[in-house]
């Protein structure tokens, strides 16, 4: 595999350009190209995210992953930033979506994220951007301790396949509440559970599995749907 870095164009002076790089497998079977969008709490370039990207080039998919314009900035004044308003993030959540569409017109884009990235993914694929499907690592339903105040007042926009990988120890988001606004999501769904997981997919030293072990079978589950949806 090889990664290109990239600088990212975004209409907002304080930045000018946000970082992404793009993991490329070394057999690319040509169909899906994926845009993978981190969270809220960290960069591009944390484990998680190297590690989704990595394992998704593996399986022949080519992945950008990019920072958002608070993380971009936090990381050049070596302090922590708050997240942006959604505007913001899905302006240039807009503007990684348009580069990896031109370096490959012909493929079918899969939006994917962990986090609030998912979710921003899922507002691009409400308000009818392009993409062919959803790929979401711990949808955040709602705030910690909070389930009354749900994000999922624009499922019914959604008209993509979507696969929810979800633990079942995250604080944010109950199964039983995903279970239940799922009625209303407009396109196909597919939950995969992940025993014990956290909101980072961590579990309990008890349990047996480590950290790399949950990750690979998240991976995989990854991989399979896309190849289940678009044989």
């Amino acid at each position: 595999m090889t990664a290109e870095s990239l600088r990212i164009p975004v209409p907002h002076a304080g930045a000018e350009w946000v970082s992404a790089l793009l993991d490329l497998p070394e057999e690319d079977p040509g169909k899906s190209v994926v845009l993978l969008a981190h969270g809220a709490g960290a960069p591009m370039t944390s484990d998680f995210m190297v590690a989704a990207a990595e394992g998704l080039a593996a399986g022949g998919l080519p992945v950008l992953r990019f920072n958002y314009v608070f993380t971009e900035l936090a990381q050049r004044e070596g302090r922590r930033r708050p997240p942006e308003r959604q505007p913001r993030l899905l302006e240039t959540h807009r503007a990684a979506a348009a580069a990896i569409r031109e370096r490959f017109p012909e493929r079918r884009l899969i939006l994917a994220g962990k986090s609030m990235g998912g979710r921003m993914s899922s507002y691009l694929a409400a308000e009818g951007d392009d993409c062919a499907g959803l790929v979401f690592f711990g949808y955040p339903l709602h705030p910690a301790g909070k389930p009354e105040k749900l994000r999922s007042e624009h499922f019914a926009a959604i008209a993509q396949p979507a696969l929810f990988l979800q633990g079942t120890r995250d604080a944010l988001c109950g199964l039983d509440l995903l279970e239940r606004e799922l009625e209303t999501f407009g396109g196909t769904q597919t939950v995969e559970v992940i025993d014990e997981g956290d909101h980072d997919f961590g579990v309990p030293r008890r349990t047996g599995r480590t950290r790399d072990e949950v990750r690979a079978a998240l991976l995989e589950k990854v991989l399979d749907w896309e190849q289940a949806t678009w044989p």
